[in-house]
């Protein structure tokens, strides 16, 4: 392979999280409404009929197919398709970030706002969303999350050649400690992805990023 090959090849390629096989590409959209004169943000709870993390408070969004053109794409796709809403509806999209986690997946989030007459509601499609709720955006800004902690125990096969690694079975692997934040409103339990997509939403606002 000659130079101007490789050159071309590392140009054409589309950047993505390193060092992730199988990476599981989904995209996620935190959606604002205005309600009552302030600014308030949109959720879901999960269908209790959805095969994973039923019941859940979570955001629009889902897998990227390959037929979507970009993650945004997907992200808007999504929320049509679960809050029954119309594409000419969301306006000023804008994306925040990619999130990667340790268990293989990466979830592009974005933010826009929805356009809903007075008279107007969501249409929830029932097969992925039981209900849907708002909370004001002036809480978060007001209120922060509590954090707790999952450690993530790293522990190599049986076959794993630690004869080829310095210190052998004596190797000292990195310990992982993970955060979690929970957010509480009225009877309602927001934590795992979401929450953390919503805190860094949050301290970009109060311009802590």
């Amino acid at each position: 392979m000659d130079q101007k090959k490789l050159i071309k090849m590392i140009q054409d390629h589309q950047p993505t999280p390193l060092g992730i096989s199988n990476n599981r590409k989904y995209a996620v959209i935190l959606p604002i409404i205005e309600k009552d004169d302030e600014l308030h943000i949109v959720f879901e709870i999960r269908s209790k009929h959805m095969r994973r993390q039923p019941g859940e408070v979570c955001f629009p969004g889902g897998k990227v197919d390959q037929n979507d053109l970009n993650t945004a794409e997907t992200a808007t796709r999504e929320l049509c398709e679960e809050l029954g809403v119309n594409e000419d509806q969301l306006y000023n999209l804008e994306y925040l970030g990619l999130l990667v986690t340790p268990f293989g997946l990466s979830v592009s989030a974005y933010t826009g706002f929805i356009n809903l007459d007075v008279d107007q509601s969501f249409d929830p499609n029932p097969f992925e969303v039981e209900s849907i709720f708002t909370v004001p955006l002036s809480f978060f800004l007001e209120h922060d999350p509590e954090v707790h902690y999952i450690n993530i125990d790293i522990k190599p096969d049986d076959n794993f050649p630690y004869e080829d690694i310095p210190n052998g079975e004596s190797y000292e692997w990195q310990k992982l400690q993970y955060e979690e934040h929970f957010y509480y409103y009225d009877n309602q339990v927001i934590w795992g992805l979401t929450a953390r997509i919503l805190k860094d939403f949050v301290s970009i606002i109060k311009g802590d990023q």
